[in-house]
């Protein structure tokens, strides 16, 4: 049995041997006011040679709606602006960055693999639809749905120096969109009269195209189409009259339903062109030759 005195000499022979093979830990003892106190420097931590830095995460874009469809984010803002979004109309404004209309796009392609899925389509073995949910999302955003969700193309627009007053005539331009009605592509072509005056801009030839072509890229039908050109066109120019005339195949009639191969031919006339009988025969013999 130990005595009170020989255990007392184990405990101090302990101490002792714990002191001589710990370092010291303590760097803020005897460290004077305000000093950077001093790291141990048998501290392997505290060698930068030994620390790797852990690789940093992308930072994830946070809107202030994170956490809802964005969808849902869009029509809301669209509803208190007490604006309307049919399927002919332009909501880019609503759409306030590149994160959010990928975003946007990405929640399309997870509706259309579901669509996919409910017509049981095996995506996972068929290796011709594994990325068709994608393909259709990206096709529709950026190409042909874009009319509604991307801002008009810049339009560099001249004054009328010259003072002209005479009929000019563009066309034939070639349009593509899509009936809202059953999402079918319509094929056409567009020809667009403008009477200028005095005060009216003037905008390059190419810029017809550019602007058809965003108009167009919408589902719609060909009747509201014709008069949403004319609302833009009409806008930029301040002409004295305005005609656009489009004729187009509809795949909704082609590709199903009755399967005839019948066009459609709708126009507006705008100012001068409603009042003159003669420019608008001179219109139309102007579009016959072309």
């Amino acid at each position: 049995m130990f005595t009170r005195a020989s255990r007392q000499g184990l405990r101090d022979t302990r101490t002792e041997i714990a002191h001589r093979s710990t370092p010291a830990i303590n760097c803020w003892r005897d460290t004077p006011t305000g000093a950077e106190p001093k790291r141990p420097e048998n501290n392997a931590m505290s060698s930068s040679s030994n620390v790797k830095a852990l690789p940093r995460k992308p930072s994830r874009a946070r809107t202030e709606d994170s956490g809802r469809p964005m969808s849902q984010v869009i029509r809301e803002r669209i509803r208190k602006a007490g604006k309307r979004f049919h399927a002919n109309d332009n909501i880019s404004e609503f759409i306030h960055s590149e994160v959010e209309r990928e975003a946007l796009r990405k929640e399309v392609e997870s509706r259309v693999q579901d669509l996919l899925e409910s017509l049981v389509i095996d995506t996972t073995n068929d290796h011709n639809t594994q990325e068709t949910a994608r393909r259709v999302s990206k096709m529709y955003f950026k190409e042909v749905f874009r009319g509604r969700y991307e801002a008009m193309p810049p339009v560099t627009e001249f004054p009328n120096v010259e003072r002209l007053s005479e009929l000019i005539v563009v066309g034939p331009i070639t349009v593509r969109s899509a009936c809202s009605h059953h999402l079918c592509p319509i094929l056409g072509k567009i020809w667009i009269g403008v009477l200028p005056n005095a005060n009216s801009k003037l905008i390059g030839l190419s810029k017809y195209a550019r602007v058809a072509d965003w108009v167009m890229s919408r589902p719609q039908i060909q009747e509201e189409a014709v008069k949403t050109l004319a609302d833009e066109l009409e806008r930029l120019l301040v002409p004295d009259g305005l005609a656009v005339i489009m004729e187009a195949d509809h795949f909704c009639m082609h590709w199903r339903g009755v399967k005839d191969e019948s066009s459609m031919t709708s126009s507006i006339m705008r100012g001068s062109f409603l009042k003159s009988d003669a420019l608008r025969r001179e219109l139309l013999s102007l579009l016959k030759r072309s």
